[in-house]
């Protein structure tokens, strides 16, 4: 492989890039892996998708997701490999344009950006949930927890998180890190707290519904039937979601072509290895009936560790009403570096008004950016939360759809990008061509019969219009709107459409 001026492309270290004025060696390994847990945000991710994976696929959660975890190793396999060839901020935008033209880059890069701009408002609502809750908690006063429930209140609150995520996402990658190590830490120590004193629990007999570990809980094909399997899937490849954002900092990492695919790994190990303790212990301990604590009961579902933490943790239940509360806060901001990152690179390259690409120059971070996705969150949240609390949910369920999407896209990138070289050993047949494609499809797999049963009004809070499910019709208008919004990019600046993607500064491969 040679660089534009004929001279072997470097295999590790700085390589090459094309500069957009972000700060250079802000983020090493350790730091990618933190802001990589953060996003993710087990405490919370946990808490409001153990309860409805159970009722999906019962005893078998642990395996649904392991098996989820499976085509996020290979994607992110796929995105290493992109990333030594191309690092570049613009990740799925510019290696999708790269790969497969403009068009379908713009696209893919709608789908990242409309996932992760509005999961920021659900990352703000629990954020005020759990911090009214933890109020209450430590005051001893009832009452408080129920002022989320009251809306100029709850919006108000959320607003305020949002603008402070957004100070500290401006301030730099620097800033980043050292909020998000305390914020890491505390969550994790609480989550393996919960898994020892859950597991001691049900050794013991005293758990809810104790039983005892059996390797059935381990075996994906037990899933009755293939919708149920998927669902399972879908909502267990949600919970990994977000890995990618490390490698969106690829810009500013010690060693730019090789720190970031390192941690995006890295960072999903850890999550499998956290994720398979934590619901084998909470297993172990509810059960899945509908029983009060239950993961099969309805009225928990929602928020699981607030049913479960007083139970199994006693009068230290406050703590993972924290611990939620700084895993979505942590999240909340650390979920800023993807979408501004994004756009900066579709504004340096010309699918974005030129505004997108503007750094701060004092801080080196896509300032006006950072502040169009919290202001888009923002108004997305304030509204939906005024007008229906249904639509607001609905919406992000829809996210697993565009998540499945984007990265099935990325990962067909890397395949077709590498079609030449692939073959060259058996290392780069794996890497470059057997894991990117498995990964790739099978979340494209996902990505359709998610959109086909999501059409059935009962998916989702099972709201509908016209006998549709209101999941389906908000998924095809987040669609919809993309292509709207790319057409009048086209007509406003079609220079980026008409011209053959090209980062002048990688390497070509046709």
């Amino acid at each position: 492989m040679t660089d534009t001026t004929g001279q072997p492309a470097k295999a590790g270290g700085d390589a090459p890039t094309h500069q957009k004025g972000l700060s250079k060696g802000a983020i090493g390994l350790l730091g990618g892996l933190v802001i990589g847990v953060s996003t993710i945000a087990p405490a919370y991710t946990l808490s409001g998708t153990l309860g409805p994976t159970a009722s999906a696929v019962g005893e078998h959660l642990p395996a649904i997701l392991l098996v989820g975890f499976v085509p996020m190793l290979l994607v992110a396999i796929g995105y290493r490999q992109l990333n030594r060839a191309m690092p570049d901020s613009g990740t799925t935008f510019t290696w999708a344009s790269r790969a497969f033209g403009p068009w379908v880059g713009w696209m893919a890069s709608w789908c990242l950006l409309a996932a992760t701009i509005l999961v920021l408002s659900n990352l703000a609502g629990i954020a005020v949930d759990f911090f009214y809750l933890a109020i209450s908690q430590l005051s001893g006063q009832e009452w408080i927890a129920g002022l989320t429930r009251n809306v100029p209140v709850n919006i108000v609150t959320c607003l305020a998180f949002m603008a402070l995520a957004a100070w500290i996402s401006y301030r730099g990658l620097e800033a980043t890190k050292t909020f998000q190590y305390v914020l890491v830490s505390f969550q994790v120590v609480v989550l393996v707290w919960f898994s020892v004193a859950a597991l001691a629990q049900a050794t013991s007999g005293s758990g809810f519904d104790a039983t005892a570990v059996r390797l059935e809980w381990f075996n994906p094909f037990g899933v009755e039937s293939f919708s149920a399997f998927a669902a399972g899937v879908a909502l267990s490849v949600f919970v990994y979601w977000g890995w990618d954002v490390v490698v969106t900092m690829n810009e500013e990492s010690r060693g730019t072509t090789t720190t970031p695919g390192k941690a995006a790994i890295v960072t999903i190990l850890v999550i499998v290895a956290l994720y398979t303790v934590v619901s084998v212990a909470t297993l172990s301990f509810a059960g899945v009936s509908t029983g009060e604590f239950g993961l099969g009961n309805p009225d928990i579902q929602e928020n699981v560790f607030a049913a479960l933490a007083g139970p199994v943790m006693g009068p230290f239940a406050v703590l993972m009403s924290l611990a939620v509360l700084s895993s979505s806060a942590s999240s909340l901001q650390s979920t800023m570096i993807s979408p501004a990152r994004t756009m900066l690179a579709m504004g340096h390259y010309g699918a974005l008004s030129p505004r997108y690409a503007r750094v701060s120059p004092v801080h080196r971070t896509p300032g006006y950016a950072t502040v169009v996705a919290v202001v888009i969150a923002s108004v997305f949240y304030a509204v939906m939360r005024v007008l229906s609390e249904n639509v607001l949910w609905d919406t992000i369920t829809t996210l697993g759809m565009m998540v499945c999407f984007y990265y099935g896209v990325t990962a067909l990138a890397c395949v077709w990008y590498f079609r030449r070289e692939a073959t060259a050993s058996l290392g780069s047949l794996v890497t470059k061509l057997v894991a990117p494609l498995l990964g790739g499809l099978l979340l494209l797999v996902f990505f359709f019969q998610t959109a086909w049963d999501s059409m059935d009004p009962s998916y989702g809070s099972g709201s509908q219009i016209g006998g549709v499910g209101l999941v389906f019709v908000l998924g095809v208008a987040i669609f919809a709107l993309g292509g709207v919004a790319m057409v009048v990019q086209y007509l406003r600046s079609p220079e980026f459409f008409r011209r053959r993607f090209v980062t002048t500064e990688y390497p070509t491969q046709d």
